[in-house]
């Protein structure tokens, strides 16, 4: 059966006897509520640990002034059930007080990739991400954790907070996980009705479109958007925030492209705001 521990000092207590027992540990962050994109990140990293950590918070400083944090979608019980049933050993879970006390005052900042794309939007988040993910690290002392391809810009801003600060935890990119529809799974899903949901899959169809102008030999990244922001307009109630194409790897901007590319589209339907992304070897 799996462990539940809430207080900090506990969890580094048993990271610290796993690590000198030789014992190597593993760490799905999320913020609860599963679903099936989760329960693969938890299938995909279970065979590079001795020790499998699922940490669940809803992490307050990530969402900005107005976004849904007190709405945000919560079923402890049922996360539970799941990772028990897909391979977890630990679920750290921490009350909000437990991680940020009174008067925190401290924050981990990855200046330059926080501030484009989704941080443009939300300009807060990223700092909120990458410091609660530098307090997991510090916490459950993993030596590899695993983040989805869907959060793809999350998941390059923690690889370079990662490199410029030293931890030594190894970062394990996972593939997208859809509906059947096509449509990224995400927690988020939830606050979409059936006419929602149907509006939602001009997010992948536009990044499908995306691939076939590269398939047909197109190099130019604003040819592709142009076709990517004609498939929205057959979707009235899709409020397109960016499509982006950038270097995966560095989230440069790219005029043409080349080697590993970011496709990516992130857009409003009724009160969720969805994001995705494919990524395309040129």
């Amino acid at each position: 059966m799996v462990e539940i521990i809430k207080k900090i000092k506990e969890m580094q207590k048993r990271a610290e006897s796993f690590r000198r027992m030789g014992k190597r540990i593993g760490l799905v962050p999320t913020m609860g509520f599963l679903h099936e994109g989760h329960l693969s990140l938890i299938r995909n990293i279970r065979n590079d640990c001795d020790v499998l950590v699922v940490s669940i918070f809803v992490n307050p400083t990530q969402f900005g002034p107005g976004e849904d944090f007190k709405e945000y979608p919560r079923d402890f019980e049922r996360d539970k059930k799941l990772i028990n049933e897909n391979g977890g050993d630990i679920i750290f879970a921490p009350d909000t007080e437990e991680i940020y006390g009174k008067n925190y005052l401290t924050f981990v900042k990855v200046r330059e990739l926080s501030e484009i794309m989704c941080g443009r939007s939300r300009p807060t988040h990223f700092e909120g991400v990458t410091t609660i993910v530098a307090k997991l690290f510090n916490i459950v002392k993993p030596h590899i954790a695993i983040f989805g391809q869907k959060d793809a810009q999350q998941a390059v801003i923690i690889k370079k907070m990662v490199n410029d600060l030293n931890f030594d935890v190894e970062i394990k990119i996972s593939p997208i996980v859809r509906e059947k529809s096509g449509i990224a799974m995400s927690s988020r899903n939830t606050y979409l009705n059936n006419n929602e949901k149907e509006q939602a899959l001009a997010l992948y169809k536009s990044l499908l479109i995306a691939r076939e102008e590269i398939s047909k030999g197109e190099r130019k990244s604003e040819g592709i958007k142009e076709k990517m922001k004609n498939c929205f307009e057959k979707y009235p109630d899709v409020k397109l925030e960016y499509i982006e194409i950038r270097d995966f790897d560095t989230l440069k901007d790219l005029n043409h492209l080349k080697g590993n590319v970011l496709i990516a589209v992130a857009a409003k339907i009724g009160c969720a705001r969805l994001i995705d992304n494919i990524i395309v070897n040129v």
